[in-house]
């Protein structure tokens, strides 16, 4: 994929932000269990979140696809702090084609400058895949809506400003036709949240979202009621290509830490790097991030030109994580008994990755997508 100068640039930009300043801080950022605030304002004013949304709601006005290659840069120093990035682009997008005019300004601004982290409130303690399923409720009152219900697993949710929350305004037999969407400022009164305790990802971390009949106006509402689940939708295909090069960011970064050690580690008197059942698997991992690096950049072209790409982002999102949770477990084997220690970054990117091969969608419901986008175009 050919990139423009500015697209250089930011990526210049991307990387040396991500290997100077957040590689370094990568394992503490876990042990710290958040992203600080002055990190993710620092990724706004370098222009580094959320480029592609409106200049004239603050945004840069740029491709999508310069968003790709911001969090697989940004992966490469922390995966956690790429999500601020996809967060920024998902969310923004849903508030800039769908909020009221100034309740857009405030926030997209808000959002690209890192002066706020905005949640996405989808999943429910029954129903993660089964995203058309919401019990949570918004009922209208007057000039308000009450919301009452829990959303579950929601990433960020602990340290976020608001939350783009999606309800059931319908009855529970309208399904998708009855989810609308609202934005939610988490110190509105009657939120609270409860943080899980999770194998990975705890600069991120996710939580519980209680919401004890909370009141929010109406012009809080994102679109019509009852158009919620098509605005998710339409932002997920997004987010699924930026998820994939958020983790192949990680395993980048796994694969060329170890291109170095089995150079400096020797054994049997001649360096690693002399020993080809070494190298292949290292070798095998390089073309297998390749490959789909250029899945990703080519699913987030089709974007910019508006062309379908549903079946290619589901595809992005099954098979990104699974390659780089076994390229990363291939090198941390590669480093021996120093890949078990906790002292290399290794092991924390196989847990934060892992996390990924569920969340935002299992590989199982990416099958089902594109199996269903390919009957689809056989019919035809």
């Amino acid at each position: 994929m050919i990139l423009s100068d500015d697209q250089i640039q930011i990526r210049d930009t991307a990387r040396r932000f991500a290997r100077t300043k957040l590689a370094p801080g990568y394992q503490a950022r876990e042990a710290e269990a958040r992203v600080a605030p002055g990190l993710i304002a620092e990724m706004g004013a370098l222009g580094l979140i959320a480029p592609e949304l409106p200049e004239h709601l603050g945004g840069y006005g740029m491709p999508s696809l310069t968003s790709g290659v911001i969090a697989e840069e940004i992966g490469y120093g922390d995966m956690n702090v790429a999500y601020v990035q996809i967060l920024g682009s998902l969310n923004g997008a849903i508030l800039a084609r769908h909020a009221q005019p100034d309740l857009a300004a405030e926030w997209v601004s808000r959002i690209v400058s890192g002066r706020s982290v905005v949640a996405i409130g989808l999943t429910e303690p029954r129903g993660g895949s089964d995203a058309a399923s919401l019990a949570l409720s918004a009922r209208r009152d007057g000039d308000h809506y009450i919301l009452k219900g829990e959303k579950s697993s929601i990433s960020m949710a602990d340290q976020a400003d608001a939350i783009v929350l999606f309800a059931r305004t319908g009855a529970p037999a309208d399904g998708a036709r009855g989810v609308s969407a609202f934005l939610v400022p988490m110190d509105t009164p009657g939120v609270s949240t409860l943080r899980f305790t999770d194998l990975g990802s705890k600069a991120i971390g996710r939580s519980s979202v209680f919401f004890d009949d909370v009141r929010i106006p109406v012009g809080n509402r994102l679109a019509d009621e009852g158009s919620g689940f098509v605005q998710v939708m339409q932002g997920f295909d997004f987010s699924r290509a930026l998820i994939g090069l958020q983790v192949l960011g990680a395993a980048q970064a796994s694969l060329d830490e170890s291109w170095a050690y089995v150079q400096q580690r020797e054994a049997f008197g001649a360096p690693l790097s002399k020993n080809q059942g070494i190298t292949f698997p290292l070798a095998e991992g390089e073309g297998q991030i390749a490959a789909i690096r250029q899945l990703c950049l080519h699913t987030l072209a089709l974007r910019d030109a508006g062309l379908p790409h549903t079946s290619e982002a589901a595809m992005c999102k099954w098979l990104a994580p699974k390659t780089a949770v076994d390229v990363i477990h291939q090198c941390l084997l590669t480093h021996g008994h120093y890949g078990w220690s906790l002292d290399l970054p290794h092991q924390q990117r196989l847990r934060d990755v892992m996390g990924l091969e569920i969340g935002d969608g299992t590989a199982q419901i990416m099958k089902l997508i594109v199996s269903r986008e390919k009957l689809r175009a056989a019919k035809t």
